[in-house]
């Protein structure tokens, strides 16, 4: 969900992310995980003690080791199963759903990166699918996700994903049956996505979309086709 200005955002994230891999060192020695990395193997954090060769003892089993956190580079498509799953499960196009992870790729998502970013403008958003803390806390209440935190969106991609399917199945039943705009529903509810409810229903009724709305309803319609075969 981004309410930022996109047209120098990539400009904007390249120079972020140079700043940020100069000072991850310092992150990470605030208790961080490396971010693009994956953890240590059970052996490697064991105790110096033991012996590497050692045999484990009778009924014991290896603890499961922690998936690595994801990496700022990712294509959407990658995740298309679980977009297929959530947006069944929240009554969502799936189509829909591909298409705004599509539209909010335009800036990295390395977990450290978004919290640098975020500790300098604690407004911004979280997860690969940009969503803003006020916009994930109206939305989880009653939810399978109820008892999780809006800042755990950069490490859990699908749980970005399925507070995304969640928010567009709000916005989408906040619209009237009939529409007074030639927009599709979807279309409206990614605008509400991108632009609040507010917006949407005003664009609903046909009150003129702004250039910010209209650049990302330009790029959704450009990422439809992609985002229909990825979800096949």
């Amino acid at each position: 969900m981004s309410e930022e200005k996109k047209g120098s955002g990539r400009g904007r994230w390249l120079v972020i992310g140079v700043v940020v891999v100069a000072g991850l060192g310092l992150v990470r020695g605030n208790g961080h995980d490396g971010a693009a990395s994956a953890d240590p193997s059970p052996a490697a954090a064991a105790p110096s003690g033991a012996s590497s060769g050692a045999a484990p003892s009778a009924g014991a089993s290896a603890a499961p080791s922690k998936p690595p956190k994801p990496s700022g580079s990712y294509d959407p498509a990658d995740y298309a199963a679980p977009v297929r799953r959530y947006a069944a499960e929240a009554g969502v196009n799936p189509q829909l759903l591909m298409a705004i992870l599509y539209n909010e790729a335009y800036k990295p998502h390395d977990p450290e990166l978004e919290r640098a970013w975020q500790r300098s403008k604690p407004d911004a958003s979280f997860g690969i699918a940009n969503m803003h803390r006020a916009a994930f806390d109206d939305t989880k209440p009653g939810r399978p996700f109820a008892s999780r935190q809006w800042e755990e969106l950069p490490d859990d991609r699908d749980l970005a994903i399925q507070a995304a399917a969640w928010h567009l199945h709000d916005l989408a039943a906040q619209l009237p049956v009939r529409p007074g705009a030639p927009l599709t529903r979807d279309e409206l509810a990614a605008l509400g996505y991108n632009a609040g409810a507010g917006n949407m229903l005003a664009f609903a009724r046909g009150v003129k979309i702004g250039s910010q709305a209209q650049s990302y309803l330009d790029r959704l319609r450009d990422n439809w086709s992609e985002s229909g075969e990825a979800v096949k």
